[in-house]
């Protein structure tokens, strides 16, 4: 009984130790020299830019910094970087903070340690997807959309700040009423905010701006992406997309008539936008639930496809509408032979849909060949990977590996590439050509056979 105690007493300590080594402290050595922030407001999406100054006012290194969100904002975070001056990616993973287990935190892990009254500029990125609101959340088909969006006219942040610039940049001149916390200036669709000096860790000021918006208010609910690939050259690539005017909704009824009449007064309806694709994608085709969309409208640029995807009927607030869309490219673009018997697949977990896109929810299948073994993904962010599944296609009777993937709250910053590594013997490439020359054969024996039986009740007569 006693040594049954000890062992929980040193399990507790352990865990106790691991608990502890997650949860970070801020140091209030790191002060905001200056920050120059950008806040972007000309879509549905709310994007923020930060150049951050950061100076070590202390004599210690210090190897991390912390990024806190603004209050009531966690949810809508779907995108988060930091780079430095180089511009390159630095390690960003969600932390603990002693005292403050009320608020979300990021731990920036710095390339190299900031030694005493040294400084150093951090690029911080994010984006905030259904934090700009429709206001009125109901209008009819002549009136423009206006929206509102709240948030803070400090940086956000638990160091002290020496300086801060905050300038805010909208798609229009047409501003119903904004905060005004001096210094405050406007010029045609820009705000500038600051410059603010002194200001406290954990500052928070509510800034808010009623404009108008009549930017694509488009947003996919659930978009299925099926990757099929094969080593006889080719990938297959199709997708599901349901999607959805998220912007004000219409009140009243619709009338194509006005539509037609004066196309200039449905400003904030969705006509047509536009779809990019690999520039070595071919046999592409697009359709809904009733067949072929003809309307579409393939452009072919020097680094990519350009499809102008126009639906049946515009949309309006509240509107839906789903398609599919798919196309091939050739695998010797995305298919790397490692060695041995080991490839990797490099491939999009999504591609571009429409510009500032935001997807809901995201599913990936990736179909892999007949005999594959030993599969791993590394993928750039956190994905979810949900039970490999098997499906069968022509002359399979292995069946295929289905990897399936899924993640929410995606942005145009997730377009990246992940890789898939698998083992796979090429003699594996045989076996539906073998399965189907077996098949004949067997076929033609059975022919063969069946046509020398006799299955005539009588004998004929000469044999009598």
């Amino acid at each position: 009984m006693t040594i049954f105690k000890m062992l929980k007493f040193l399990l507790f300590l352990f865990f106790s130790q691991l608990v502890s080594a997650a949860i970070v402290q801020i140091d209030q050595k790191l002060v905001n020299k200056n920050v120059e922030r950008s806040i972007d407001l000309t879509s549905h999406l709310v994007k923020v830019t930060a150049a951050i100054t950061l100076e070590n006012t202390g004599t210690s290194p210090i190897s991390n910094y912390l990024i806190v969100l603004e209050p009531g904002t966690s949810g809508n975070l779907s995108f988060i970087s930091v780079k430095d001056a180089l511009k390159e990616e630095l390690v960003v993973k969600p932390t603990e903070v002693a005292g403050h287990t009320d608020k979300v935190f990021y731990n920036v892990i710095l390339k190299q340690p900031l030694g005493g009254s040294r400084t150093v500029v951090l690029n911080l990125e994010y984006v905030l997807t259904e934090a700009i609101v429709p206001y009125p959340n109901e209008i009819t088909q002549k009136e423009k959309q206006f929206v509102r969006y709240f948030g803070s006219h400090y940086f956000y942040t638990p160091y002290s700040t020496t300086k801060q610039t905050t300038t805010v940049t909208l798609n229009s001149r047409n501003i119903e009423n904004y905060t005004k916390l001096k210094p405050v200036s406007q010029s045609d669709s820009s705000i500038i905010y600051g410059p603010y000096t002194d200001v406290a860790p954990f500052s928070f000021d509510v800034l808010s701006i009623h404009y108008e918006n009549n930017a694509p208010f488009l947003t996919v609910t659930h978009l299925h992406r099926l990757i099929e690939i094969s080593h006889w050259g080719n990938i297959a690539v199709e997708e599901n997309i349901e999607i959805v005017h998220s912007g004000a909704k219409l009140k009243g009824p619709f009338s194509r008539y006005d539509y037609q009449r004066d196309t200039s007064s449905n400003h904030h309806s969705v006509k047509s936008y536009r779809t990019i694709l690999p520039a070595a994608a071919y046999n592409i085709y697009y359709r809904d639930s009733n067949g072929n969309i003809s309307t579409s409208t393939v452009r072919t640029r020097k680094d990519w496809i350009e499809l102008e995807l126009r639906p049946r009927f515009p949309l309006f607030g509240g509107w839906r509408s789903s398609y599919m869309l798919g196309y091939n490219v050739p695998s010797y673009q995305y298919l790397y032979k490692k060695g041995g018997n080991e490839y990797v697949l490099s491939m999009r977990l999504l591609d571009h849909i429409y510009d500032d896109m935001h997807v809901e929810e995201l599913e990936t299948n990736v179909v892999l060949p007949v005999g594959v073994k030993n599969v791993k993904l590394n993928a750039p962010y956190e994905v979810e990977r949900l039970g490999d599944g098997k499906t069968f296609k022509y002359l399979d009777s292995l069946g295929r590996v289905v990897l399936r993937l899924k993640k929410s709250n995606l942005v145009e910053q997730h377009i990246q590439d992940l890789e898939i590594s698998y083992e796979w013997d090429t003699l594996t490439l045989l076996h539906e050509p073998v399965l189907l020359a077996v098949a004949l054969y067997v076929l033609f024996i059975i022919v063969i056979i069946y046509v020398r039986l006799d299955f005539s009740i009588n004998k004929s007569e000469k044999k009598e």
